[in-house]
């Protein structure tokens, strides 16, 4: 099946109470470990590539090769993501490489700034059919030292506004969740996302899905949250599978030690697809 975009994928997620989960991916076995779990649960798979997964695979047009190759050979709906990208440059490299989807993460400049770099990039999205995720308030930084402020989390009326002005197809939130594990344990504000769907019709984006409470996640879901990023635990579940056949005695082989690591990751991808699903109408 050919690359789509999320535009539909995130608003029938949205209409319907569930969400659909983004996975940072880095080869063509990670995707594959993505799209055979999303295959398994019937549901669509979002491939997303940051500034690491980007070096790794040398390039945008291999990531956008290696997403097609797991899109056709599970005949799945997949998009391919460009995450947290700062410049508008990153994102037409990765719009002419064949990218679906991107995000332009101006959060840390005032509004209005914010406002003309997104309404910029979409655009420049609308010539190549790719949807635009864009982003309001503060996450905290990659290693999960996350701040209580409500100050720095998504204000509601800032986001509707910001949203109206840019033509975003869908928009993450800062509700108290952090990229990477958390150092401490996390204070996921539930009645502020209630407040921003309340004003924000299109999907919202849940950053920072790893390690953050199953139940805020669920709930998370059920009020407006179309779409989860997991990042860190999905590299961790590779992980733990290629160090735990490290044995004494271990053959050296492609099927003995890569085979786990990629059933780690399925593992852990279907685990967190069918938490988003929990309250699917």
């Amino acid at each position: 099946m050919a690359l789509v975009t999320m535009r539909e994928m995130l608003k029938e997620a949205r209409a319907n109470k569930y969400a659909v989960g983004a996975f940072e991916f880095w080869s063509y076995d990670s995707a594959y470990a993505v799209c055979a779990a999303a295959k398994e649960l019937g549901v669509p798979a979002i491939l997303q590539v940051g500034p690491y997964e980007k070096e790794f695979m040398d390039g945008y047009e291999n990531a956008v090769a290696m997403a097609k190759m797991a899109s056709e050979h599970f005949d799945l709906p997949v998009a391919i993501h460009l995450d947290h990208a700062e410049t508008y440059e990153e994102v037409v490299e990765a719009l002419e490489a064949g990218f679906t989807s991107v995000m332009i993460d101006a959060s840390a400049y005032d509004f209005e700034k914010n406002v003309e770099l997104t309404k910029k990039v979409v655009e420049k999205a609308k010539e190549y059919g790719a949807s635009v995720e864009a982003e309001i308030g503060k996450l905290a930084g990659n290693e999960g030292n996350i701040s209580n402020d409500e100050d720095e989390q998504t204000d509601p009326a800032m986001a509707a506004e910001f949203v109206r002005q840019t033509g975003i197809d869908c928009l993450a939130v800062a509700i108290g969740t952090a990229h990477g594990f958390y150092t401490k344990p996390p204070k996921i504000n539930i009645d502020r996302l209630k407040e921003i769907a309340a004003v924000v019709e299109i999907p919202l984006v849940l950053h920072g899905g790893s390690g953050t409470p199953e139940d805020k996640v669920a709930e998370a879901c059920g009020n407006g949250i179309a779409k989860v990023n997991i990042c860190t635990e999905f590299i961790a579940a590779y992980g733990a599978g290629y160090n735990g056949q490290n044995t004494e005695g271990f053959k050296y082989n492609v099927l003995s030690l890569f085979k786990e690591g990629r059933a780690h990751g399925s593992a852990l991808a279907k685990k967190k697809m069918e938490l988003f699903l929990t309250h699917k109408i």
